[in-house]
């Protein structure tokens, strides 16, 4: 029963590969990145801030990002943003609550056996 659950999601994940920072970017161009990401970011344009700083692996921006889905009641991809900045601090209260959440479900689908 248990295994059915995380079948669903065996071919998909929290965290693709593609949101992982692109190598061998050169710093420079990085920077750049940064900075264009920031402008996008203060001028509310959040999605493609967050693309940019995926790309950049800009952990300050990703945090940033977090936060602002977090406020938008999108704890989930906070929680992703969190993940990719290396930022246990703000994720690991998340990670509890989505066990929790998983706990429920499992507890309901077992009932409903």
């Amino acid at each position: 029963m248990k295994q059915r659950i995380f079948d669903r999601f065996a071919e998909t994940g929290l965290i693709k590969s593609a949101d992982l920072p692109a190598q061998g970017l050169a710093s420079a161009d990085r920077v750049r990145l940064i900075r264009r990401g920031n402008e996008y970011f203060n001028s509310g344009d959040i999605e493609t801030a967050r693309r940019v700083f995926q790309t950049t692996g800009y952990s300050d921006g990703l945090i940033r990002v977090g936060d602002r889905y977090l406020g938008a009641r999108r704890p989930v991809d906070a929680l992703k943003m969190y993940w990719l900045a290396h930022d246990r601090k703000r994720s690991e209260p998340l990670v509890e609550k989505a066990v929790l959440a998983i706990r429920r479900l499992l507890a309901e689908e077992e009932k409903d056996e």
